[in-house]
């Protein structure tokens, strides 16, 4: 064996379970510590949720579309001592959101300050002034909740202790909804301005109004879109992955996290093959990393009883479809407000029923990337908000039918003559959430973001079952959406030790099995 092996052999090693953005942010993280990774994951390609489905030559982003607080992926590159501009392209998409109501109102979302209250002057005048107000809110909670907290570990009573007097003077104990309905009445700007918890799997009825801050976040940074969909960065954090001497394997589906003691000491694959490890990273969902891929011996804390105790995020039922025509006048990000608001949404989290009405996300990538699709079509994907699977829904026999209503709304609204321009069509329900994604109860989003299942209260980053075990990803801290998921690969980063410090006393794993 030469010696360069022996070296290599002699690193720490490092499994991660899942090549989703927390998964990979992990990776990239300890592979410029030091540590050898190994990036596993059981579909074909990487990204998790960030999967990319390829057909008839378009290109469909499975899951995450709206990219915000960009720096967080450039602090990556910059940690390996490179550019992000070398390896993806990341647009500006403006407007943010097209937002348009039942009635066919509009609105347009963007970063622009005068803009802002032309478009909350248009439905409603006398709401400027709070609107202004609001933003001021929504900064003040950015600088706390964003600046702060979203890198504080939370493995304690008293990190959460520290933060409370603070988290009280900013009302954190109100809903977004509730926030929002302070600063402006007209019922529709109450709308726009409290969406945002949807897409990280909250109702804004009831999800802490700290996620109000994702409007000030989005006005500070953006949003953008990297050219060649999602994938691009998908494809470019496994090359750095790769940069630092690790690897990236896919249809590598994870059996159960090996322990001995209480210390995790690798993975045992779906085909038998056991990877040893010195410590695991679960990008997994969090409930499913406790309940199936960790030995019921070995866990106090998270009991079956107490995982199926938490309240879930609700679900997605996503259409995929490409058209042999283009739609010009449809932005890149539109969101179409159904009848009902607080009705659908109780509908959705509460009672967990599939209601006859919809609101839907409309994405339209090739508006910024027309190589997205073949020349003259457009790549589209729409997804609306459903219960997750403990409304019992049974998918196999709806998910045609509400396809086709989906389908039907958009024709008569923002896509006419849709139904003859369909050339591709695919969908993802809450059963391939769970059953493709291994998503606990089909939950598109994990644990759901309400104020007594956030930051101590959610499922911790370094495990309190298992020793060298850590979670990413949305079903931790800080929580869902895609800063959400790489700053939890930051805390992560902040809780593993040095790569110069293993072995760790009387730790066994990869490295022991080296010497």
């Amino acid at each position: 064996m030469s010696s360069i092996e022996t070296n290599e052999k002699r690193r720490p090693h490092a499994v991660v379970i899942g090549a989703g953005f927390g998964g990979l942010a992990a990776a990239v993280r300890l592979g410029a510590r030091g540590y050898r990774v190994t990036v596993l994951d059981r579909l074909d390609a990487p990204g998790g949720r960030a999967y990319v489905r390829r057909r008839g030559g378009f290109v469909f982003d499975s899951g995450p579309t709206v990219i915000t607080a960009p720096h967080l992926f450039q602090d990556l590159w910059e940690l390996c001592g490179k550019k992000i501009e070398d390896y993806v392209d990341l647009r500006p998409v403006s407007p943010f959101y097209r937002i348009r109501f039942d009635d066919g109102t509009t609105f347009d979302y963007t970063g622009d300050a005068a803009a802002m209250r032309r478009e909350v002057a248009k439905l409603a005048p006398g709401d400027v002034h709070g609107y202004e107000q609001f933003v001021r809110a929504s900064e003040d909670i950015f600088r706390v909740g964003f600046e702060k907290l979203a890198h504080v570990p939370f493995g304690s009573w008293m990190d959460m202790a520290r933060i409370v007097p603070e988290m009280v003077k900013l009302g954190s104990f109100r809903s977004v909804y509730g926030m929002v309905s302070r600063y402006v009445k007209d019922d529709r700007l109450r709308q726009v301005f409290s969406f945002h918890p949807l897409l990280v799997g909250g109702n804004p009825f009831s999800t802490t109004s700290i996620y109000t801050l994702i409007a000030f976040l989005e006005r500070k940074w953006g949003v953008h879109f990297p050219i060649g969909g999602t994938g691009a960065l998908v494809k470019g954090l496994c090359d750095l992955v790769a940069d630092n001497g690790g690897e990236v394997r896919c249809n590598a589906g994870v059996r159960k996290i090996l322990i001995e003691g209480r210390r995790a000491t690798g993975v045992q694959l779906e085909s038998g093959e056991v990877v040893t490890a010195d410590l695991v990273i679960s990008n997994a969902d969090s409930a499913w990393t406790y309940r199936h891929l960790i030995d019921a011996e070995h866990r106090k804390k998270w009991t079956d009883k107490r995982i199926e105790s938490l309240r879930y995020s609700m679900s997605l039922f996503v259409w995929y479809f490409g058209t042999n025509r283009t739609y010009e006048d449809v932005a890149h990000h539109t969101i179409m407000l159904g009848p009902r608001y607080k009705g659908l949404l109780d509908d959705i989290f509460e009672k967990k029923v599939l209601a006859e009405d919809f609101s839907l996300y409309l994405h339209r990538p090739t508006a910024t990337d027309p190589a997205l699709a073949p020349e003259g079509c457009d790549s589209f994907y729409v997804l609306s908000p459903v219960p997750h699977l403990e409304s019992g829904v049974d998918w196999s026999r709806q998910a045609e039918p509400y396809r086709r209503k989906v389908a039907k709304l958009l024709e008569e609204t923002v896509l006419p003559g849709l139904s003859d321009a369909i050339v591709e069509s695919e969908v993802l329900t809450p059963q391939g959430f769970q059953d493709d994604l291994l998503s606990f109860r089909g939950a598109a989003f994990g644990v759901e973001p309400v104020l007594t299942q956030s930051a101590f209260f959610r499922p911790h980053n370094k495990s309190e079952d298992v020793d060298n075990l850590f979670l990413v990803g949305a079903g931790t801290h800080p929580g869902a959406g895609v800063p959400g998921v790489l700053s939890s690969a930051r805390v992560v980063d902040g809780l593993v030790p040095p790569a110069s410090e293993w072995p760790l006393t009387g730790e066994g794993g990869a490295l022991a099995a080296a010497e």
